[in-house]
C-alpha cells in the first residue's frame, strides 16, 4: 500500500498523539499542525460560515501547513462535556473544523477526517450514522453545530476543490491516562459499582487505541466512505466494563429506580441551566448503556482490535 502524507491538527492532544503514534507505527509520514485558538459567539450555521469569513489569516495559516497533504485530521478540540463555556466550546468544536476544511479545499487535500462525537445524538436509544443530532450540553451542541457546518460547507458546488469529508463519530473513548477513565475505575472498585438491571446492555465504552486504529483506517480507505462513520462498538456490556476496571461484580439496580434517579436529577440539572447534564449523561450511559448500529466499519470488515478490556484491567492494576 502506498504511504500517504498526513496532517494531525491537535497531533499533542489525547486523540491526536494516539493517531500520530498509530500513523507513524505504519510507516505514513505525518505532521503535527497546531491548533490556532478560537472563541465564537455564533449559534446557528449561518452565522458561523458567517463569521469564518473574517478568518482569512487562520485558513490561509492551515493551507500553508496543510500544504503537500493527502490527508487531513482533525483532532483538536475541547473535550469538556462538563464545560459551560459556550464560546470556547464553539471556537474550538465549531469553527475550528470549518476553517480547516476551507483550507483543505485550497491545498489538494484529498480527505479530511473530522474526530467528532457521539454525544452529537444525547440519549437516542441506538445511535446511528445519520445526520439527525439531539444535543443535550454545551459540549453536545457544540460538536452537533461543527458537524452541521461542515456538511453545509460540503454542499457546495462552488468549492475550490472537493476533498472527501468524514465525520468520525468517538464514542465513550477510554484511555490509561484519562481523568474520566480513571473515575470510572475508582467508581468500579467503590460499594457504589452498580448497573441497572442484569448488566447484559451493550456500552458505546471504547479504548483509544481503537479510535487511533479506526482513524487511519478511515483516512487510508481507497474507497469511498460514508460522510459520517461510527466508531464499531468493542463488544463491551455495562457489566463487563465495571468488572474489568474493578474487578468486581456490580450490583443490580431495578432498572425503573435507575431511569427515576436520572430523571429527576436531568430536572434539577435543568433549573441550574443544564449544568450537571453531561455527569448525569454518564451516569446514565454506566447504567443503562447504549445501543449502536453495525455501521460502516463492520459492513466493510474493517473492525479496529478489541482493547477495552485489556486497557480497563491495566488501569485498575495501576490503581492498586
Amino acid at each position: 500500500m502506498t504511504s500517504r502524507a498526513w496532517r494531525v491538527v491537535g497531533a499533542t492532544g489525547f486523540v491526536g498523539s494516539a493517531v500520530t503514534k498509530r500513523l507513524r507505527a505504519e510507516g505514513h509520514t505525518v505532521q503535527a499542525v497546531s491548533a490556532p485558538r478560537l472563541s465564537s459567539g455564533a449559534r446557528t450555521v449561518h452565522h458561523l460560515l458567517g463569521r469564518a469569513q473574517n478568518l482569512e489569516a487562520v485558513i490561509d495559516y492551515l493551507a500553508d501547513s496543510f500544504a503537500g497533504a493527502d490527508v487531513v485530521v482533525n483532532a483538536a478540540g475541547i473535550a469538556a462535556p462538563d464545560g459551560s463555556d459556550q464560546d470556547s466550546l464553539v471556537g474550538a468544536n465549531a469553527m475550528l473544523p470549518v476553517l480547516i476544511l476551507a483550507a483543505a479545499e485550497r491545498t489538494g487535500v484529498k480527505r479530511v477526517v473530522q474526530i467528532s462525537s457521539a454525544a452529537v445524538q444525547g440519549s437516542t436509544a441506538c445511535l446511528d450514522e445519520t445526520s439527525r443530532t439531539s444535543p443535550f450540553s454545551p459540549y453536545s451542541f457544540s460538536k452537533a453545530l461543527g458537524e452541521s457546518a461542515l456538511q453545509r460547507l460540503a454542499a457546495r458546488d462552488e468549492r475550490p476543490s472537493h476533498p472527501d469529508l468524514v465525520i468520525l463519530r468517538a464514542t465513550s473513548v477510554q484511555g490509561p491516562d484519562r481523568s474520566t477513565t480513571k473515575r470510572l475505575a475508582a467508581f468500579a472498585s467503590s460499594a457504589l459499582c452498580s448497573v441497572a438491571g442484569d448488566g447484559s446492555a451493550h456500552t458505546p465504552v471504547t479504548s483509544i487505541d481503537a479510535l487511533a486504529e479506526f482513524t487511519v483506517t478511515v483516512g487510508d480507505h481507497r474507497g469511498d466512505v460514508p460522510q459520517i462513520v461510527l466508531l464499531p462498538w468493542e463488544g463491551a456490556t455495562t457489566a463487563s466494563i465495571l468488572r474489568d476496571a474493578g474487578r468486581r461484580n456490580p450490583v443490580r439496580l431495578p432498572a425503573a429506580l435507575c431511569r427515576c434517579a436520572v430523571t429527576a436529577g436531568y430536572f434539577v440539572s435543568g433549573l441550574a441551566g443544564s449544568r450537571w447534564h453531561g455527569l448525569l449523561r454518564r451516569i446514565e450511559v454506566t447504567w443503562f448503556g447504549q445501543k449502536q448500529i453495525p455501521g460502516w466499519g463492520l459492513e466493510q470488515g474493517l473492525l479496529p482490535e478489541p482493547r477495552i478490556s485489556e486497557l480497563l484491567r491495566e488501569v485498575h492494576l495501576n490503581r492498586s
